[in-house]
């Protein structure tokens, strides 16, 4: 499922980052991975709030579906 529709406050894998190939480089650098682990914070009006590592960031809406999660 996208982490957008994820429930939050719960730590999920991150499965699969369907993005072009410089989308999923800058991702990466952000410490978002296929193996990785995530935390929905917030996923209310246009953005999305996860808790990467020990750090928080605010995706695009249309960004964080195509971050797949279980």
């Amino acid at each position: 499922m996208p982490i957008a529709f994820a429930p939050s406050d719960r730590e999920l894998e991150i499965k699969r980052v369907s993005a072009d190939d410089k989308i999923k480089k800058r991702l990466q650098e952000l410490g978002i991975t296929v193996g990785g682990k995530i935390t929905l914070v917030s996923s209310s009006g246009g953005s999305v709030i996860v808790v990467v590592k020990e750090g928080r960031l605010c995706l695009d809406r249309t960004l964080a579906s195509r971050i797949m999660v279980a």
